[in-house]
Parts: structure tokens; sequence; C-alpha cells
């Protein structure tokens, strides 16, 4: 029954990057087998009403569309790494994004007849592979250069529920404040689909805000926090290959967009 999950589970890996904000956790509690590639290819449509100023609601607006491209490697089965890019538009601003490579290994698995904990350790690190523009709202991001960490910790039963929560620390170089990250998710992985829900948290540690003090303003000094709730959806249409939806919504925050999110992919193992 455990191989059928990790058959299904190298298709949810899935990436949908914008403005300060990663969603589901950038790691999974589940891996590839040695010599096993999978590729995603997703698209994504953000429909943002509001915009938090600090911690204040403005009636400000951004529609913002994506593509994006991930692929991890089993390196053996305890040892994955994995690489994400994205290509953002928002009003006339439009290009590459933020290049983002990770390295995940289980060091502790307690597997019995019902159920199975694992313990996995991450780090990794991103940068911007554009030029992108810095000033506005409509910032493909903060051009930041980031080193990752990340602790997994994912229970599983037999039949098929899960739950894991993820955490670690963002230290981000030059001016942009360091932030740290929390994900919490439950769901079930079977033979024929997939689903989960997932709440997503990050706060920034320090950092200005818009509109605020000493103009004019630095946009990388921004410190961006946010509370974020979402799913997904992932049906196989083949041995090897499945399509997911994934929507999520912001809740709060600050310095970040509030509104919906819709994203739909396509995965394939090689």
């Amino acid at each position: 029954m455990w191989k059928c999950f990790l058959k299904i589970s190298c298709f949810i890996l899935i990436l949908s990057n914008s403005y300060c904000v990663i969603a589901q956790g950038v790691i999974s509690g589940f891996y590839n087998k040695k010599n096993e590639t999978t590729l995603v290819v997703g698209a994504g449509f953000e429909d943002s009403k509001n915009y938090f100023v600090g911690r204040e609601k403005r009636d400000l607006s951004r529609n913002l569309y994506s593509i994006s491209v991930f692929g991890i490697y089993g390196i053996n089965d305890k040892l994955n790494i994995q690489a994400s890019l994205p290509y953002l538009s928002s009003n006339q601003q439009n290009g590459l994004q933020d290049a983002q490579f990770f390295l995940k290994y289980k060091a502790v698995q307690k597997t019995r007849k019902t159920d199975k904990l694992e313990l996995s350790f991450a780090t990794g690190f991103s940068f911007n592979v554009s030029d992108y523009n810095l000033g506005g709202l409509n910032d493909l991001g903060q051009q930041a250069k980031i080193i990752e960490t990340r602790a997994l910790l994912h229970y599983q039963k037999k039949s098929g529920w899960f739950l894991n929560l993820q955490s670690g620390f963002s230290f981000k170089f030059e001016e942009v404040p360091n932030s740290l990250p929390v994900t919490f998710k439950v769901g079930k992985a079977s033979a024929k689909s997939y689903f989960d829900f997932w709440y997503d948290f990050q706060h920034s540690f320090g950092g200005i805000d818009y509109l605020g003090t000493p103009r004019p303003q630095n946009f990388k000094r921004f410190g961006a926090s946010y509370h974020k709730i979402g799913g997904t959806y992932h049906f196989p249409i083949s041995k090897k290959s499945g399509i997911y939806i994934a929507p999520s919504y912001v809740i709060l925050g600050r310095n970040v967009f509030q509104g919906f999110a819709y994203h739909v992919g396509w995965a394939y193992q090689l």
C-alpha cells in the first residue's frame, strides 16, 4: 500500500510563486525514488482586490498571471533535489522572477503496520534571474538572495490520510528582512486521487511598510507577512502523468495583496 502513495505523491509537488508569497511550503513530505525525475508545468491567476499597507487594508487591486516550471530528482530514496522557476506578469511588468533550488533529506523514518512517521531536513537558496523593476506594487519581487532552511515532520496512515508540519528560517541578503515560515497540511493520498488543505504563515522580522517613511521608499526593505489558506486536488490521467488544481486565499497580512489565487498544472514522471 505504501508503494501507491509514492507513485501518486510525485505529482503533487506544486509551486506557486508571487510577490513575497510562496504557497503551501517549499518542500513536500513525499519523495521520489532513486533516479526518478518528475516535471511539473503550471499556470496561475491571482485576483487581488485589496492591499495591506502595513497591516491596514486598502482598496488597491492587482491581477497577477504566472507560468511555472518545477522539477525534482531522486538522488536516492532519502535524498531529493528540486528546482523551480516562475514567469510572472502584472500590469506592464513581466519576466522571469526568482529561481529556487532545494536539497531535502529524510533523516528519520519510523514505519509500522498502520502508519509511519518521518522527519526531513532541507536547505536551499533562491535568487532573481532577471533584473525586474523595483519601486511599485506591480513589482515581480524584491530581487532577494535567500538561503533557506527547513525541518518537516510528516505523519501518514496506511489508509492514505496524512498531516505534516514544516518550518525553518529564511536568511535574506542585503536589505530584505529575514522571515520565519510555517506550513501545516492535512490530506489524503490514494491510487485514484490526492487532495489536501493547508495553512501557510510567514512572519517578517522588521522592515518598512508601504507608504511609510523615509521617502523615497526602498522596496527591498519591505517586510512581508501573511496568513494564507488553500487546497490541492490532483487526479492521474495515466500511470506517469496527472493534472492538479490549487485555489488559495490570503486572509491577513502585512505589505501583501489580499485575494484569491487559482493554479492548474500538469505533472509527468520521466
